[in-house]
């Protein structure tokens, strides 16, 4: 049995780390609700522009075919999003390893991966792998942005465009709820129009210089856009499932400090019986 001071220490131990965990949850949450904010406030626009674009494409899609031209894959690009920080339950562990089987996957085809690793840990497990990112992406999960998320789309498009690239896929965590976070695979290029019916199509508008001209235009915009809304649903994913781990950790902690306080307590109990029974033995004697 531990002494008392052993156990007393670990209590000590414990506390502490039961206030930290909490803190750390706190914070969490505090950025949770920020990353929540950021989706809201960035949907309606995303939405409006979808379905602008939805319209135009209800009736024409040539516009699309430099975008959504199926090729031969011979090389692709994958946009692989973990976070810079652990302490986050499953998260990156699950983005790792389907980052990891996609990308064993297309090798074992033949084909020549190109991997984008947003996230330190993302970059740290790839390039161990034998898949450095071309350039280093750790800031923008730390403090996501329109402008950087626009720059990497704009990689993507002109390495597509270019032939360098013939399919983009991303792989990141999707936030469902608080409490729960799907790793998804979803293909980026080509572009797919699925789910804009040519119900939505803007045949009330007057569309100046031309519907091609202006599809164009707005399809660049659509598909930089869905990068940084990838980007901000990693972030809140990433946020839920570190507080879910903060408040399982807190909750671990809690049962530990009972326990070690109950043991404790006998401990203590057990020793001062001890020693009134030696003192009654020794009166006795």
């Amino acid at each position: 049995m531990s002494s008392l001071k052993e156990i007393k220490g670990r209590i000590a131990s414990v506390g502490s780390t039961l206030k930290i965990t909490s803190a750390m949850k706190m914070v969490s949450s505090a950025k949770l609700r920020k990353a929540q904010n950021a989706i809201g406030n960035m949907l309606p626009y995303q939405e409006m522009l979808s379905g602008i674009l939805g319209g135009l494409l209800g009736e024409d899609n040539g516009s699309l075919k430099e975008y959504s031209r199926e090729r031969e894959v011979r090389s692709v690009a994958l946009v692989c999003f973990a976070s810079n920080s652990s302490l986050c339950g499953a998260f990156n562990s699950n983005a790792v390893r389907k980052a990891l089987s996609l990308a064993s996957e297309y090798a074992s085809a033949g084909v020549a991966v190109t991997v984008f690793s947003i996230g330190r840990k993302m970059s740290e497990a790839m390039a161990k792998a034998g898949y450095p990112s071309p350039e280093d992406y750790t800031r923008l999960s730390s403090k996501p942005s329109y402008e950087g998320a626009a720059a990497l789309g704009e990689i993507l498009l002109g390495g597509f465009l270019e032939g360098r690239f013939d399919k983009v896929e991303f792989v990141y965590n999707h936030y469902k709820s608080a409490s729960s976070q799907e790793v998804l695979r979803q293909t980026y290029l080509p572009f797919s129009p699925e789910g804009w019916s040519a119900r939505d199509a803007m045949k009330d508008y007057i569309i100046e210089p031309s519907r091609e001209a202006l599809v164009s235009d707005l399809l660049p915009k659509v598909l930089r856009l869905k990068v940084f809304t990838v980007l901000l649903d990693t972030v809140a994913a990433e946020h839920a499932a570190r507080v879910v781990a903060m408040q399982t950790a807190t909750d671990n902690a809690n049962s530990l400090l009972v326990s070690l306080t109950l043991e404790y307590n006998k401990s203590r109990q057990q020793k001062i019986t001890s020693e009134i029974l030696d003192i009654v033995g020794g009166s006795m004697m």
